[in-house]
This record gives structure tokens, sequence and C-alpha cells, in this order.
């Protein structure tokens, strides 16, 4: 609601309502609680992230090995998968038949690999694996798992702030249906007295 608006419920005037009081404690308390909740719960949620992703940074860093992969053979992309890159417009992931080493290096394994450039076949190149020697993704950093935890934190507080804002309007709604309620009823009593001699009109 605008400054003045907000102030001028709060001074002393003939024409101020109880509701009008009402309605500028309801945004007062709403604003205290955006301030302050919403501060503590997206410090919460985020300190809860942060944790939560540290612990999975640790385990992907200590499970998550990095080796080097030979091209063996090249696969044709198709048509379909052509016309859904070119549309939106990124750079077309290849697919080649690759051959690398177990992390143990006991054991030589060899899959579908998706790269970035086409590969020719004999080049080696690296490949992020777990520790049974399977295809995994690149394991999270302390820095993203940081940026993370920031957002949803964030949202934790931008949540809690909606919600406030969505309880202060739903009050401000109730207390303007019983404005217009006694506004009706006013107008009533002053229609069975309207013009009558002695009843003040």
């Amino acid at each position: 609601m605008p400054v003045t608006t907000f102030a001028r419920r709060w001074r002393s005037n003939p024409l101020r309502r109880r509701t009008d009081v009402l309605e500028a404690w309801v945004g007062l308390v709403a604003v205290v609680l955006m301030l302050l909740a919403g501060s503590a719960v997206g410090w919460v949620t985020g300190s809860l992230a942060h944790g939560a992703l540290r612990e999975t940074v640790r385990e992907q860093q200590l499970h998550r090995h990095q080796v080097m992969a030979t091209a063996v053979q090249n696969l044709p992309v198709s048509t379909v998968e052509a016309d859904r890159e070119s549309a939106s417009g990124r750079e077309g992931h290849h697919r080649v038949i690759a051959r690398w080493a177990a992390p143990d290096s006991r054991a030589q394994l060899s899959g579908v690999v998706a790269v970035r450039q086409p590969t020719p076949v004999g080049r080696r190149f690296s490949l992020w694996t777990d520790d049974h020697g399977r295809i995994a993704g690149r394991p999270m950093d302390d820095d993203t798992a940081a940026v993370h935890a920031v957002l949803a934190g964030a949202a934790a507080a931008a949540g809690t702030a909606g919600l406030v804002e969505g309880a202060r309007r739903l009050v401000v709604w109730r207390l303007v249906q019983r404005r217009y309620t006694q506004w009706d009823r006013a107008w009533e009593q002053a229609g069975h007295t309207w013009g009558r001699a002695g009843a003040g009109s």
C-alpha cells in the first residue's frame, strides 16, 4: 500500500474507523514478519541446503574419477536428432563408442559416450566414471553447492514473504467486507429516519 495511505490510517481524525486502525496494524505486522520470518526461514533453509550439498560434493568427489577414454567408432546422428539440435540453436552432441579403463585399471570397459565435438577414431578424451567404471557426470564443486544453497534460501525467503502477503491481503479483504457491511447498516438506519421531525435530519 502507498506510504501516505498507511500513515493516514495512524493519524487521529474524526473520519478514522476502527477497521482503518486494524488494517494499519495488519500491514505493520506483515512487514515485520516478512523481514524477520522471511530472513529466518531463508537462512535456515540455505544453511540446511548448503550442508546437504557439501555432503553431496564430498561423496561425488570421493566416488567419481576422471579417466582417459579412446574413441573406437563414431555413431551417425539421426535426422530427428539433427533437426532438434538445429531448432534449439545449441551445439549438437556427437555419439561415439569409446573404450576406457576402470578406476582400478583391472578391466577395460566400453560404451556409447556423448561428446561435444566430432571425435576421430583413436583420439583420447577425458571421461568421468563412478567406482565401478560406469559413466557418471562431473562431480559438483563447492562453488556450485554454495550457489544452489543461496538460491534455495532466497526461494524460501520469497515464499515465506509471499505467504505473509497473501495472509495480509485475505485479512484486509475481510476488513473491507466488514466495512461495507457497516456502511450498509448505517445507510439502512438513515433511510428509516430520513426526513422525520425530531430525527436529527
